[in-house]
């Protein structure tokens, strides 16, 4: 199973479907079926049974979609970009640690 590149609180253009150029946050990364769910995005309606409080009726909430039909958002320019790491060496404690960013890969620049 590949790795996600995108994470929970990323902000994502959506590149295909229904609601195909809209933008929202993450909310839930599923990493088994890589699936996302997407603020404000791929919107349903359930019809929910009255529980022991009496709440029910018509629900509308976000459902997943796959993760190969979103992009992250590049934060300088707010362009759907690819994602890559970079590994830098950062000194802690007199010591020299290895530490991964992600970065923008058509800017270059930090997500």
């Amino acid at each position: 199973m590949a790795k996600m590149k995108i994470k929970k609180g990323d902000t994502v253009q959506v590149l295909t479907g229904k609601d195909k150029s809209k933008q929202g946050k993450v909310i839930a990364v599923d990493t088994e079926t890589q699936r996302v769910t997407v603020e404000g995005v791929n919107r349903i309606t359930r019809h929910v049974k009255p529980g022991p409080r009496g709440t029910g009726g018509l629900v509308v909430q976000e459902a997943p979609i796959h993760v190969s039909n979103v992009a992250v958002l590049d934060p300088s320019d707010k362009l759907p970009t690819r994602v890559k790491t970079r590994v830098e060496q950062v000194e802690r404690d007199g010591r020299t640690k290895s530490s991964r960013v992600r970065v923008g890969a058509r800017t270059g620049k930090d997500i």
